[in-house]
């Protein structure tokens, strides 16, 4: 949803109760009759973006093509633009489309953008690393999510521990940034390692990126937890959506420099 248009479309409607151009009745009549549209296999919650800033993002796993087109179709119906959809393969793209939908499709972040409208950035920068290419996927939808609500995203991949130098070359980068995601499978060290030289929060994306010790992104998880570096915040093995939220969130806060 556009959080903008939304606010300001509630704004306009609390001036008009001021100055008498709508009763409190009739501006009661529109709110109640607006929070949610229940289309029997989903509940989509129109108000999200009001309350929250980010309107609602549907999880693509696990629900049908059909679902997916039809939840979209209702939220553009209303209004909604940059209405995401994360995990999402082929075939909901292809159902969106087939439905007539305007969207971009990113595959390697299997993250689909409905009605996609640029959004102007906002200050600060959010810094994506990567520990390996491998953690790429994780890492672009982080990116695409934070670029999508109007971060700007600086890319910092393929600089694990394993050859620390090149996170070293770009220390600057790391230096300007006003949130940190860090994104490794494997052991998981280079959150660590980046909460040791950023003076900014750093939030951790464990993957499932590793040999069968890792457990699938168990080991990396628990490695981040247990982060000797402060400052480190952890969120669920490839959530990089979670991640994104999260640090847009930082990212927009007042009083941050």
């Amino acid at each position: 949803m556009d959080f903008a248009a939304d606010r300001e479309n509630t704004l306009r409607m609390l001036r008009q109760v001021r100055d008498g151009s709508l009763s409190p009745e009739e501006a009661l009549a529109r709110v109640s009759a607006a929070p949610f549209e229940d289309m029997g296999y989903a509940n989509i919650d129109l108000h999200r973006a009001v309350r929250q800033g980010i309107g609602e993002v549907i999880y693509g796993a696990g629900k049908t093509p059909g679902q997916i087109a039809g939840i979209v179709s209702a939220m553009l119906g209303r209004g909604a633009v940059n209405v995401m959809v994360t995990r999402v393969g082929q075939d909901g793209v292809d159902a969106m489309r087939e439905a007539g939908l305007p969207l971009e499709y990113h595959e390697m972040a299997r993250l689909a953008v409905a009605a996609p409208v640029k959004v102007e950035p906002g200050v600060g920068n959010i810094v994506i690393a990567s520990g390996g290419s491998s953690d790429m996927p994780v890492c672009e939808e982080a990116a695409l999510v934070c670029e999508t609500l109007g971060d700007k995203v600086a890319r910092v991949y393929d600089v694990g521990v394993a050859g620390l130098h090149r996170l070293l070359a770009k220390r600057d980068i790391i230096m300007r940034a006003r949130v940190i995601i860090v994104v490794a499978g494997m052991e998981g060290a280079l959150a660590s390692v980046v909460g040791g030289l950023a003076a900014c929060p750093v939030i951790a994306v464990p993957t499932s990126v590793g040999y069968g010790a890792n457990f699938g992104g168990l080991s990396a998880l628990l490695s981040m937890l247990n982060s000797c570096a402060s400052g480190v915040g952890v969120v669920n093995i490839d959530n990089g959506f979670g991640a994104a939220v999260i640090a847009h969130r930082i990212n927009r806060m007042e009083g941050i420099v």
